[in-house]
């Protein structure tokens, strides 16, 4: 008998496609989009300002950071209930889960520094002083390196997980706001909004390999603001959102070439890849939406309309 019912459940639960979560900063707000039809299936009430998001490693938890409400937010995917809040520090902005999928690594940019929380005992564990309005963060795929990055210091910080002290500071153009790690660990990636700009660091080392600019024709250079950055499935090219230059940069990973610029909607910010890794995902800030990409022709294919100020992106795959 218990068996029959169990079986029910499964065979009730309802079936969840690919999902797209968007933090939408001036609502106060995240959209869930069907990453297959592409409409908004969902939209539920956060903190104030929400910008960074991501998912636990099980996606059983979505975290939110709610810039304005000092906080950052642990909501439940299934209901969109906002669960608990864990201890943020002032103004987290973006924040990074470690590959264990325990600690969370919050910048704080009010206050110059990386907050370190524990997501099982909600404690901090470390607050880790940086430079002035930290704001992009990384982790290296093995832990065992988080990288801060401060939009006013104008340095990337290498922070050593095990002891959380800073082993590494390396200087980058103006403005850093965003950091990733390639998927295998052996380069980091680091935007320069005002300086125009990606800078390329070999992670053994901290040294810089390339530095990558920008020029879309018809558009002023004080225009291309780069923000985002996302790798491809494969690795073989980067993604860089290019801000109010309302263009997607993509760059081949060997010669660090531009390749092309894919036109998306007005004041792009931050980016995700589809569970399924065919389509890419922007969200465009002033315009209000989200731009879906097509990775295998690298052309726009649709236009999502989501709420006010679309900032962060994280991807959801299905129960299927």
């Amino acid at each position: 008998m218990i068996r029959i019912l169990l079986l029910t459940t499964l065979l009730a639960a309802p079936v969840r496609a690919d999902e797209i979560w968007v933090t939408n900063e001036m609502d106060d707000t995240v959209s869930v989009i069907d990453a297959k039809s592409f409409a908004v299936k969902a939209t539920y009430p956060t903190g104030e300002r929400p910008r960074g998001v991501t998912f636990s490693k099980d996606f059983k938890y979505l975290y939110i950071c709610a810039s304005d409400s000092d906080a950052v937010q642990v909501m439940d995917p299934e209901t969109g209930k906002v669960l608990h809040d864990l201890p943020s520090g002032e103004d987290p902005e973006q924040f990074v889960l470690a590959p264990d999928d325990r600690l969370l690594y919050i910048a704080n940019e009010n206050d110059a520094v990386t907050t370190v929380v524990d997501t099982r005992t909600r404690k901090v564990v470390a607050q880790i002083d940086v430079g002035v309005e930290p704001e992009g963060m990384g982790i290296s795929p093995d832990g065992k390196v988080q990288v801060t990055t401060s939009e006013t210091t104008n340095m990337a910080h290498w922070i050593d997980t095990a002891t959380h002290k800073i082993i590494a500071n390396s200087l980058v153009d103006p403005r850093p706001r965003h950091a990733e790690f390639s998927p295998d660990g052996s380069e980091l990636w680091v935007s320069s909004e005002i300086g125009g700009t990606v800078a390329v660091f070999d992670a053994a080392t901290q040294g810089q390999k390339a530095k990558i600019t920008f020029a879309i024709k018809g558009i002023r250079s004080e225009k291309i603001q780069p923000v985002g950055i996302a790798f491809s499935p494969d690795a073989r090219k980067i993604f860089v959102a290019l801000g109010p230059a309302n263009h997607v940069a993509v760059i081949d990973a060997k010669s660090f070439a531009v390749e092309k610029y894919i036109l998306v909607g007005r004041r792009v910010w931050h980016m995700a890849i589809s569970p399924d890794q065919t389509k890419l995902f922007t969200t465009n800030g002033i315009s209000g939406d989200v731009t879906v990409i097509d990775l295998a022709s690298l052309e726009p294919i649709a236009t999502v309309k989501v709420g006010r100020f679309p900032w962060g992106a994280a991807a959801r795959p299905s129960n299927e």
